[in-house]
């Protein structure tokens, strides 16, 4: 009871990740109970949950190097986490690819070039959030579409034009957002109706003569409410009810 008084113990039964029940009376660890720094339940190495596992470390940085080994890949992942960096380049190849994708979000972008083109969406991933440009760039062709999505998110615009044609549409749309307005135009045949809305919001109003006579109603929505007046009056009978209101909306506000 006095444990439980003082924090050090929480009242639940506490389980390892291979679902065995433990306590604080074999922890390696128990020079840290008295100092706050472990507590069973809410801050423990032993423990199944990650969110413990991690405060474990971040409150005890200097042991996550000891635990680099163990057989649960999330005590290693996390472990990574917070290890030092001459420490963690040795995980590159484990076998697991959280602890990969991990060590490829903290090493130094020289060892992180050598990740890119890893077996596991995931670590790709993690490298696509942290290389820059020609490291970068030659991920672009990944064959996984969210890799190839992430890239689109980083890449510096100039350099978009090269995923206008990605098979993926929500990668399209991306490049639509990013993309250099005066490239847009080479959007305006695009498959996926909502590629050709992203561009029609951003194209210059003068270039949405390339939208009005979309297939789609909401492109032709986006021309109705960008476009010169001229081109507007265009869509002021158009099929679609709400194209034509908001195109004789806007005429008639030009005509107040």
């Amino acid at each position: 009871m006095a444990e439980a008084a003082n924090g050090c113990c929480a009242p639940e039964q506490a389980t390892d990740w291979t679902g065995r029940a433990f306590s604080c009376e074999d922890c390696p660890h128990q020079e840290m109970r008295a100092l706050g720094r472990c507590v069973l339940g809410r801050v423990c190495v032993r423990d199944v949950r990650a969110r413990r596992i991690d405060k474990f470390f971040a409150g005890n940085p200097e042991l996550a190097g000891r635990y680099l080994d163990h057989l649960y890949f999330e005590v290693r992942t996390l472990a990574a986490k917070h290890a030092s960096l001459f420490e963690i380049a040795r995980l590159m190849s484990d076998k697991e690819a959280e602890v990969r994708a991990m060590v490829a979000m903290r090493l130094p972008l020289a060892r992180v070039k050598d990740m890119r083109r890893d077996r596991d969406r995931k670590v790709r991933v993690a490298c696509a959030m942290r290389l820059e440009g020609a490291e970068l760039l030659a991920m672009a062709q990944d064959e996984d579409y969210y890799v190839r999505l992430t890239v689109a998110r980083r890449l510096d615009p100039a350099l978009l034009p090269i995923k206008i044609d990605d098979p993926e549409p929500e990668v399209r749309r991306t490049v639509a957002r990013r993309l250099p307005v005066e490239r847009l135009a080479a959007l305006s045949g695009d498959p996926d109706p909502l590629v050709r809305r992203e561009a029609a919001e951003r194209i210059a109003p003068a270039a949405l003569v390339l939208f009005a006579h979309d297939d789609d109603l909401r492109v032709r929505h986006v021309v109705a409410e960008r476009a010169p007046l001229d081109l507007v009056a265009r869509l002021r009978n158009d099929p679609d009810e709400a194209v034509a209101e908001m195109a004789r909306s806007r005429l008639a506000q030009e005509e107040r």
